[in-house]
């Protein structure tokens, strides 16, 4: 056993932990423990502890705490920030912690908190249900729950943390819990929205819905001339739909283009083609160079866009928001010159995608920003900006570059603001946190909510234990991490 910290954690865990893995730097497997889905993010931990029990995950944070040493969490190793990632200290993955069980009386799934989207999916469909989840079939379920969530199914039932009901969690100290709106109420307010903040989530309970009939749902492209057209239909979508129909409007430079800019249309309808087909028409006339819509069974949907974003090569997703009816004007003459300008001068850029989510907005508006800490409610739609690149030396670049088109897409509500008034006023906290959030302060991620989140954290972590996320901290409510 060597002297360091680290070797004395190692050798702790391996004698103490009664079903999990650790693995150090020259163990076998190591580097795929240590492998993101963005390689920007990828980080040499010191050990990797593949966890397997809420009892073994206790006991690695309270022997972190003994050798002080530092821990963060990965469940979908999803995170563009690297809150999933450290450098030289530990990671708890909980890459093992796959459960999915379905009630069907009561309609709730229990999933653990290593499961991806797609475990849930499969399970709740062949049970005839859904769960709200993310659009990305490979992302995790914990990550994607304590930030929020949106999916194809948001404009019917909400967001995924409007369908949470508990989470049983590792807390700072070490103590295993069960948060729900009877037990720890102020905690369970907190997770929904900053859970990544306040512990390990070990298992989520969500409410399903009945989900026994296909879907129609898929891709559909076109050239960059058809893009004021494809804005207006989505946007009169947006505006009629009832929930069960939704879009994203993606422009990057796909093959059927030659690597120039075109027009991705992902479109759903939770009912059948014939349902759809008259909803989607005057997309359909707009004569799709590709067309892979048809109907689908619903575990199908969120593994659409899967390959536009799959694991391994550098990449990060930046949040912003607009307002509907989105002025087609400022996507063709602002957005798209900076996405080509990228395109053009980063090596690798040309996978890069801006990403316009065209979701009803009705259910999620029907809680308010203060009844959970996650404050991005309102009539707004989300932006995702997207690069992609092959070297590290651009990584900041990159960074920077998404934040400039994320502050171009500020500017363009702030003019529909002067424009439209009121009406046009967006929530008061514009960045969705799953996204790279790191330039952004907690006050821009949760509004009004961050000194109750200060609070709490101050009550179940006064430590900062789990720091890789947000810094909740008072003094630090204006401040981003860089």
């Amino acid at each position: 056993m060597g002297s360091s910290p680290i070797d004395k954690l190692a050798f702790e865990l391996r004698k103490t932990l009664r079903t999990s893995t650790v693995l150090t730097q020259d163990s076998d497997g190591y580097l795929e423990s240590i492998r993101r889905w963005s390689d920007a993010v990828e980080m040499k931990a010191g050990i990797v502890v593949y966890a397997q029990s809420a009892e073994d995950i206790s006991a690695t944070i309270l022997a972190c705490h003994k050798y002080a040493v530092s821990f963060a969490v990965s469940g979908g190793r999803h995170s563009s920030s690297g809150a999933c990632s450290s450098e030289g200290g530990l990671v708890i993955d909980l890459a093992k912690m796959r459960q999915v069980h379905v009630d069907p009386a009561t309609q709730l799934v229990r999933a653990q908190g290593g499961c991806i989207w797609k475990d849930v999916d499969d399970i709740a469909f062949a049970n005839g249900f859904a769960a709200v989840g993310g659009t990305v079939n490979h992302t995790g379920v914990a990550g994607l729950t304590l930030g929020g969530g949106y999916g194809w199914l948001s404009g019917r039932y909400g967001l995924v943390i409007d369908n949470l009901r508990a989470v049983q969690m590792v807390l700072a100290d070490g103590t295993i819990t069960t948060v729900s709106e009877d037990n720890h109420p102020d905690l369970f307010w907190a997770v929904r929205g900053a859970g990544h903040a306040f512990g390990v989530a070990v298992e989520f309970t969500f409410q399903m819905h009945e989900q026994k009939n296909p879907v129609w749902a898929g891709q559909m492209g076109f050239p960059l001339d058809k893009l004021h057209s494809i804005i207006n239909f989505a946007n009169e979508l947006v505006a009629t739909t009832n929930g069960d129909s939704a879009m994203m409007v993606g422009i990057t430079a796909p093959p059927f283009t030659n690597r120039t800019p075109g027009v991705v249309a992902t479109v759903f309808h939770n009912g059948s083609a014939i349902e759809a087909q008259p909803i989607f028409q005057p997309l359909l006339d707009l004569q799709p160079i590709v067309n892979s819509t048809k109907e689908r069974p619903y575990n199908e949907v969120n593994g659409m866009m899967n390959h536009a974003v799959d694991y391994g090569g550098r990449k990060l997703s930046k949040g912003a928001v607009f307002h509907t009816p989105l002025r087609p004007e400022f996507v063709s003459d602002i957005i798209v010159p900076e996405l080509e300008r990228f395109h053009a001068t980063v090596p690798g850029g040309k996978r890069s995608i801006l990403l316009f989510e065209f979701f009803k907005s009705d259910k999620w508006c029907e809680y308010s920003t203060s009844d959970m800490a996650f404050a991005n409610r309102g009539p707004h739609q989300n932006l995702l900006i997207g690069p992609f690149w092959d070297f590290s030396e651009h990584d900041n670049v990159a960074r920077q570059w998404s934040q400039a088109v994320a502050k171009l897409a500020w500017l363009e509500l702030e003019r529909d603001q002067i424009e439209h008034g009121p009406s046009a006023k967006p929530a008061p906290a514009t960045e969705y946190g799953n996204y790279d959030h790191l330039a952004a302060s907690p006050r821009q991620i949760f509004g009004a909510n961050v000194e109750r989140l200060i609070e709490i954290k101050q009550k179940y972590d006064p430590d900062n234990v789990f720091d890789k996320s947000y810094s909740l901290i008072k003094g630090h409510e204006e401040i981003g991490r860089r």
